[in-house]
């Protein structure tokens, strides 16, 4: 049967639904409150959070939010999400061009670690809940995570720094946003659990690092893993928008991985001749 016409228009209508924003001329409400109300009163992390959980958070939260989109914003021009947004800048890209570039390669190896570190806190907090005890509840989540990401355990260790300077302030953050009952403070042990039980299997301290860290702030805050990259990619953007536009302003063009006077190493066969 052919439908009518107003049963088109209704169909049409329901083809997107959503819960976050409504638009009417005239009039923006986001989550059910005017856009003007929001204007001056609310922060952009608190707006993040409302966009992303529908309500807005508590002071506290926030306060941890905000700590852990500020930390993750930059790791300079050898990272290679930023080199590849000044490369793109260099060769003429426009800005949204050159930060779509960067953002594109943040992956499970490039930016996926504090996400991966999300779900090893929450395998072993789902071990706890079944009543193992903590120790060996690191044990049974580390064995999936191997399984499932191989044996480097994302969010410990880091291949810059002996100790990620980063770390120790957002722990302290979380750690007392727990003291004071505004986070469990569930995540704060299981992940200094991790560290211990790898520095202990590895002989040498492993120390969290910024993907630890905020793994725990963004599992204590209640987001679920695939949201914590997300969050890293929002936070990171703000790194790759500035490199792009320092590259743009620095007038060099067509900038390779490498100054053009050292070379690269060539591997393939030499000498070879052409037959007929």
């Amino acid at each position: 049967m052919a439908k009518t016409p107003e049963q088109i228009v209704d169909a049409a209508k329901a083809w997107w639904s959503t819960d976050i924003i409504d638009i009417h001329p005239g009039q923006i409400t986001v989550r059910g409150y005017e856009i003007q109300d929001l204007i001056g009163q609310v922060t952009f992390p608190q707006m993040i959070w409302l966009m992303v959980r529908g309500d807005l958070p508590s002071p506290e939260q926030a306060r941890l939010l905000d700590a852990a989109l500020v930390a993750s914003v930059d790791h300079g021009p050898h990272a290679p999400s930023i080199a590849i947004a000044r490369m793109a800048a260099s060769c003429g890209a426009e800005l949204n061009n050159a930060m779509g570039s960067a953002i594109n390669v943040l992956g499970d190896v490039h930016g996926g670690a504090g996400q991966q570190c999300m779900e090893l806190f929450a395998w072993i907090k789902d071990a706890q809940d079944a009543g193992a005890p903590l120790e060996e509840a690191v044990e049974t989540g580390l064995a999936r995570y191997a399984d499932a990401h191989g044996p480097i355990v994302g969010g410990y260790g880091h291949r810059w720094h002996p100790v990620d300077p980063r770390s120790a302030p957002l722990m302290r953050e979380v750690e007392a946003a727990a003291a004071s009952g505004a986070v469990k403070g569930d995540y704060v042990a299981i992940g200094w659990a991790v560290e211990r039980v790898l520095t202990a299997r590895k002989g040498k301290p492993i120390p969290m690092n910024i993907d630890g860290a905020t793994a725990v702030i963004f599992s204590e805050l209640g987001f679920p893993p695939p949201m914590g990259r997300g969050l890293f990619i929002l936070s990171r953007s703000v790194g790759i928008l500035a490199h792009a536009w320092e590259q743009t302003q620095q007038g060099q063009r067509i900038k390779g991985p490498m100054p053009k006077d050292i070379p690269f190493t060539y591997t393939g066969p030499q000498g070879r001749t052409l037959t007929r």
